[in-house]
């Protein structure tokens, strides 16, 4: 674990204790986790930090002292732990959807019409092959492995949930469940480590879906980095190894998967199938932030949605390589929301229409090329 690392977990820890008027409880915790970052240490953090966000969750400034905090326990504790540990203080029931559900549920995307294809042939393909099986007949050797390419916010995660569930409901998989891990959970700090790290994660992975985002990551630094090669060295036995009950799904930007692809030369075999992810149009981001507020039940009229439609283009033709896409819509509904909350909060007669109503006063501002926030 880097010195810098922990020097920015322990900075963004001591900006939220002040702010948060922990008096040094939270800083305290922050510094035993640190010190010996074990369970009990990690959960007693995790716990203070709870307390720490009731005390000033009417802030405006809360969700950005947070997300700089998470920002930076995430590559100290790594994704796979961090999720684990926040599932033991706050178990989720799965909800059970059927293949018909979830087939539903890919179409009733906006926008990915030929990533849907995709899917869609993909999941023919296997039913047909499981009834080939099932008459006795040969079925082609042909691995469950997926490759996401494309830019980040448009969509792979939410692709990658459902195809593990739709496996799951063909008999492809045992249990289904989806792991997401980064470079932090796979790779170690010492030399004959990583490749133990690799083993702990495909094993909780089995029955179900590893997705590895930013899987290029992994060898950015080829030459030098002798971590990520026997990172990637017990990954590709892997996904031999456990190919009939395992799917491992990597994901990230298509030319720099590319790169991933070709450090590893029998890396590239073990997958079949190679999807594109496109941008989404501007009217598609704008129906995604529209399905946004009616998730949320906010209103949004239709003079509204105009001008979220514009604010989107004039994003869009900047013509940035590597777009955020969804990330970038997300970050605008979080802006849109606050602002109505900062509108409303001081009226003295507040109505449940004021409450659900976003208004043209509530949306950024479009000033030369970009938009204030």
């Amino acid at each position: 674990m880097s010195n810098t690392i922990i020097e920015n977990l322990l900075q963004s820890i001591s900006y939220l204790d002040a702010f948060s008027g922990m008096n040094g409880e939270l800083s305290s915790k922050g510094t035993e986790m640190t010190k010996k970052p074990n369970n009990d240490s990690i959960l007693a953090f995790i716990k203070c930090m709870g307390i720490s966000r009731k005390k000033v969750e009417e802030k405006e400034e809360t969700s950005v002292i947070f997300g700089n905090l998470y920002k930076s326990f995430l590559p100290f504790l790594g994704r796979v732990k961090f999720n684990e540990l926040v599932e033991d203080l706050n178990p989720r029931e799965d909800i059970h959807e059927n293949f018909d559900e979830l087939y539903t549920r890919l179409n009733s995307l906006v926008g990915l019409q030929d990533v849907k294809n995709a899917v869609n042939d993909l999941m023919a393909y296997h039913k047909v092959q499981k009834l080939r099986l099932q008459s006795g007949l040969k079925t082609p050797d042909r691995t469950l492995h997926l490759a996401f390419l494309g830019n980040p916010g448009t969509g792979k995660t939410t692709v990658a949930r459902i195809v593990g569930k739709m496996y799951k409901e063909l008999g492809l998989l045992s249990k289904g469940h989806f792991i997401e891990v980064s470079r932090t959970d796979l790779i170690a700090g010492y030399q004959g480590q990583t490749a133990l790290k690799v083993k702990g994660v495909i094993e909780k992975a089995k029955g179900g879906v590893l997705f590895i985002d930013e899987a290029y990551s992994l060898t950015e630094n080829d030459h030098s980095d002798s971590y990520g090669r026997e990172c990637l060295t017990e990954l590709t036995k892997a996904l031999e190894d456990y190919r009939q009950d395992l799917v491992v799904i990597v994901a990230g930007y298509t030319d720099l998967m590319e790169a991933f692809f070709d450090s590893n030369p029998g890396l590239k075999s073990r997958f079949n199938t190679f999807i594109e992810f496109e941008d989404y149009s501007p009217e598609e981001l704008t129906d995604i932030f529209i399905c946004m507020c009616e998730k949320d039940d906010y209103t949004l009229p239709e003079e509204c949605s105009e001008e979220i439609l514009n604010l989107i283009m004039s994003e869009v033709n900047k013509g940035f390589e590597k777009f955020a896409n969804g990330r970038f819509v997300r970050n605008l509904y979080e802006d849109v929301v606050m602002n109505h909350a900062r509108r409303i909060n001081l009226s003295d007669n507040l109505t449940l229409e004021a409450l659900r109503l976003l208004t043209s006063e509530d949306l950024p501002k479009i000033n030369g090329n970009i938009y204030e926030r």
